[in-house]
């Protein structure tokens, strides 16, 4: 009879931790964005006040009318015409930069002694502001698509490769040498502990880089571009279009902000093994 209670108490499921930080995960989730809609709409209230009080409508424009210009470009088709370009731009080359930027870091991450030899003349071609390349870019490739997937990927590679580079180097040394014992082919070290302790440096180099590969694209359509967002700022400024200026820039920011959340849920999804072993 003893014995059938213990069994019966130990095999009583007990509601583990897990279920608890789900559901203060959730609420902490609810709070922030319940907060951040509130900080949203008191900036922008705020704002509409002060530009009124002060009569500051050509300087700092309103949300009123912001979003106003923005109700046209919609209706007309021209946000959309412009923003599929500069969209299109900075995903070819986030996905140009991005794939050799990874490849090109890991293999010599991988290769110690090529890294160490060729470390200097990364780093300076890493400080160089890269950017500032654009005029370059036109003088080489014209005002075409060719020169703003070109900038967009130079920018991207560079953060890609050092990121990449920087995790390679960084390895477990006693987990690659409880492998070795055990008989591990270095193919094998390479895939199971390499490549998995690199992957957070890889999205480091993901966050910072895909902020730099949309704003590239909007530089190098500044600089000479018959269309896409930064086409729309350039001809907004060249009328003193205050209101069409913020519009644009209110845009990218929105377009910034959506295409870093979607970066961090993947994050989660990739590297869900991390937080795991943090538990």
């Amino acid at each position: 009879m003893t014995l059938d209670v213990e069994r019966s108490v130990v095999s009583t499921p007990s509601p583990g931790p897990a279920g608890g930080d789900a559901a203060r995960n959730s609420r902490d989730a609810l709070v922030n964005n319940l907060v951040r809609a509130v900080i949203a709409v008191v900036s922008l209230g705020a704002w509409e006040l002060v530009s009124a009080a002060f009569h500051l409508d050509f300087w700092i424009s309103r949300p009123s009318y912001l979003f106003d210009v923005l109700g046209q470009w919609i209706t007309n088709g021209y946000l959309w015409d412009n923003l599929k370009v500069t969209l299109a731009e900075t995903a070819i080359g986030f996905a140009i930069g991005g794939l050799a930027g990874v490849g090109l870091g890991f293999l010599l991450g991988l290769a110690s002694r090529l890294g160490r030899i060729l470390e200097p003349f990364i780093s300076a071609l890493y400080s160089i502001p890269k950017l500032a390349l654009a005029p370059l870019f036109v003088l080489w490739l014209g005002i075409g698509y060719e020169m703003k997937i070109a900038l967009v990927a130079l920018v991207v590679f560079l953060l890609m490769f050092w990121n990449c580079y920087s995790g390679a180097r960084q390895r477990d040394r006693e987990l690659i040498n409880v492998l070795r014992v055990m008989g591990a082919t270095r193919r094998d070290v390479v895939r199971r502990v390499v490549i998995p302790g690199a992957m957070p440096s890889v999205y480091v180099g993901f966050k910072l880089s895909l902020p730099y590969a949309l704003t590239g694209a909007v530089v190098a359509e500044i600089v000479a571009s018959q269309a896409g967002m930064g086409f729309v700022l350039m001809n907004a400024a060249g009328v003193f279009d205050t209101d069409a200026v913020f519009a644009a820039l209110f845009v990218l920011m929105v377009v910034g902000g959506i295409l870093n959340l979607v970066l961090d849920k993947s994050e989660r999804i990739v590297l869900r093994w991390q937080r795991a072993g943090l538990k």
